[in-house]
């Protein structure tokens, strides 16, 4: 942990004087985190296996919230506050329906815990900030610009996602607060917005929300009470001809099938699909995980049907020891 924590240009911070509540305190609770994941880990080669970013305390226990992607298969894990200190942590749960991950700190933590705010009550145009990792230096004054639908080709998607801008540089698990230092999102994405003469950078905030329904179950078991959906490992991208497969997870349910990149798929189980979200929501409808997907697919201008057999994407991560 010897690299500088994050500083944003004084024109992006938010102003103390202007806030209804205390920002230092609810900055503190925000911590920089890394994670050491094993070279043999299934989402190494896509995400690296020395991750960076951020998370902020939630529990006087020493629960974290971040970004799942994160930490994810994670073999090690390191807090750190403003003070410097840093303190070993374990992951707790990855949740890939909402993208969430929770890491439990070994040692106590320099920081109050934050509260968590109501995300569905703040309203396009809202001001909101959006911090990392290191105090006012590494916060941004941001607005809400949209509320939609998000749908990301790793097979995820949220009916509802906040988006916000100007963007934050180093968007990784970092903390987003209403006008009440309440926590209301958790950094996911940067996302180009905007239109082609007037291009908007945001970043794509998970609405916190999603956490209440599942948070006892993911501290409890380490991952939520409900049936995991069927996954096919397969990357896709929207295009004037419909889904087109641009890469596959290596082993997964779809390259074993025999899908190869540049293969489209116009129709799953009789139903035509063109775009992201569209696929997902009829995949997830068949069934749970290990129900059989029929895909109806173009490749070299012939018309063929494949069938694969989904998988629990759980199943293919290492499950690294407590200790």
């Amino acid at each position: 942990m010897s690299e500088p924590l994050p500083v944003v240009p004084p024109r992006l911070r938010p102003s103390p004087g202007r806030l209804r509540f205390s920002l230092e305190p609810v900055l503190d609770a925000v911590l920089h985190l890394e994670a050491r994941i094993p070279e043999d880990a299934f989402t190494a080669e896509i995400l690296g296996t020395e991750r960076r970013g951020s998370g902020v305390l939630v529990h006087e226990s020493g629960l974290v919230l971040t970004i799942g992607y994160l930490v994810c298969e994670a073999e090690e894990i390191w807090l750190r506050g403003r003070d410097g200190e840093i303190v070993p942590a374990h992951l707790r749960a990855y949740d890939f329906d909402t993208g969430f991950g929770l890491v439990q700190a070994l040692s106590p933590l320099p920081a109050a815990p934050v509260e968590l705010g109501r995300s569905a009550e703040i309203r396009v145009g809202s001001e909101l900030i959006v911090a990392a990792a290191g105090g006012l230096v590494s916060a941004v004054q941001a607005r809400l610009v949209a509320r939609r639908e998000f749908a990301g080709y790793w097979e995820y998607l949220l009916d509802e996602a906040l988006f916000t801008a100007p963007a934050h540089p180093w968007w990784g698990g970092a903390a987003c607060f209403d006008s009440e230092g309440m926590l209301v999102g958790i950094g996911s994405l940067l996302v180009q917005g905007g239109s082609e003469r007037q291009p908007e950078r945001t970043n794509m905030i998970v609405p916190i929300e999603l956490l209440d329904p599942i948070l006892d179950d993911l501290i409890q078991r380490g991952r939520a009470r409900r049936r995991p959906r069927p996954w096919l490992g397969v990357y896709l991208q929207e295009s004037e001809e419909g889904l087109v497969v641009f890469g596959l997870a290596e082993g997964g349910p779809a390259a074993r099938a025999g899908i190869e990149p540049g293969d489209r798929i116009f129709e799953i189980a009789d139903v035509p699909v063109c775009e992201l979200a569209d696929f997902y929501r009829l995949l997830w409808s068949l069934g749970p995980a290990g129900i059989m997907v029929p895909l109806h697919i173009l490749r070299d201008g012939r018309r063929r049907w494949v069938r694969i057999r989904s998988a629990d994407r759980n199943r293919f991560l290492k499950r690294p020891s407590l200790h």
